[in-house]
């Protein structure tokens, strides 16, 4: 597909887990950043249900001008089938699917074999990829295999619960803990613990989240994050710091109270940037990203330097978020950052396509 081809730019938003809203709010920008004379932008919301719809009053006010978009999409409208939903219709315009759906039945490679099935190109990780960096226990399992430094943790099933605190005591964790539900992301059921008397509580929120949790050491560092762009040939942005206003960094301090602070570039010495951005890579390459992924870090300057906390592979897209934000720094603007990710969905397609299935 030629670079001056239109394309169908398939924007699918909401979803069914927790982080419904945060994807309706990305949505929302990227309909207003998208270039109309490159891509005939297409919104296809899924509700709480489950159930796929074409966002008419996001059409509407698409028709009307950018102006005119709210600040976050509603995941409703007309009730549209899956596959003729994302697939090329008769008057046989490419088109290029951009998942922007956090969390479970999105980012964990559900939806993403469904469009694999389809054969049509998305932005993004893969199927594996998705899956292996939406698990935070997998993750860590791979990551750790290629060596790549993290906190030390244990993992629990929903039905361990009750022996928490001796898996916690025999792995040698000390506390502050973090509590976590392994399939989620935006820090959604996540809880710092202090003590002993706080881990039953902590773990009872996790597991009312995902069938399986994370208990991971507290690291005391700064919270460093890398933007990853490409697919063979990925690169690194200019690394990142969060400055939490809360006890840690939170959901409400992502999305409500809108007060953490984001230094971009992050104030790290040369050497520093160098090895946080080689990290990135690696941790992208050992996880078999493509497309995006946004790398997490906590640097502990005076103890264990960086270590790996985790990759969002569908990470958060509005214009002030970390992500568009490192890669403007890096000189890549928002609109053009959907057209470098729409490149890479079409090139990944291709590329895989020339693979026989014939024996």
């Amino acid at each position: 597909m030629a670079s001056t081809d239109r394309v169908r730019l398939v924007v699918l938003f909401g979803g069914q887990s927790a982080e419904h809203e945060v994807s309706c709010t990305t949505a929302a920008h990227v309909l207003a950043a998208a270039d109309t004379e490159r891509y005939e932008v297409v919104p296809v919301g899924i509700t709480r249900e489950g159930t796929w719809v074409r966002a008419d009053d996001a059409l509407a006010a698409l028709a009307r001008g950018r102006a005119s978009l709210p600040d976050s999409l509603e995941a409703a409208g007309t009730a549209v089938e899956l596959l003729p939903a994302v697939t090329p219709a008769a008057d046989g315009l490419p088109v290029v699917v951009l998942p922007l759906l956090h969390g479970p039945h999105g980012e964990d490679g559900t939806v993403q074999g469904m469009l694999e099935l389809a054969g049509v190109p998305y932005v993004g990780s893969g199927v594996l990829g998705s899956a292996l960096c939406m698990d935070k226990i997998k993750a860590k399992e791979v990551l750790a295999l290629h060596g790549l430094p993290q906190v030390p943790y244990v993992a629990l099933r929903d039905t361990e619960v009750e022996r928490a605190g001796d898996a916690v005591a025999s792995a040698g964790l000390t506390f502050p803990l973090f509590v976590k539900p392994a399939n989620m992301g935006s820090s959604v059921g996540v809880s710092k613990v202090g003590d002993a008397g706080e881990l039953p509580e902590a773990v009872a929120l996790a597991a009312t989240y995902d069938e399986w949790l994370v208990v991971e050491e507290g690291a005391d560092g700064r919270e460093i994050e890398v933007g990853v762009l490409g697919n063979a040939d990925a690169r690194a942005s200019v690394p990142g710091e969060i400055v939490s206003s809360h006890e840690f960094y939170d959901y409400d301090d992502k999305y409500v109270d809108g007060t953490c602070g984001l230094l971009v570039p992050a104030p790290l010495d040369d050497a520093a940037t160098e090895r946080v951005r080689a990290l990135a890579l690696e941790a992208y390459r050992a996880l078999r990203c493509d497309g995006m992924a946004r790398v997490d870090f906590f640097y502990e300057e005076d103890g264990r330097g960086f270590l790996v906390n985790e990759i969002n592979t569908i990470p958060g897209f509005t214009p002030v978020s970390m992500y568009p934000k490192l890669w403007e720094a890096s000189g890549l603007a928002y609109p053009a950052l959907i057209d470098e990710l729409v490149r890479l969905a079409v090139e990944r397609h291709e590329h895989r396509r020339r693979f026989s299935t014939k024996r």
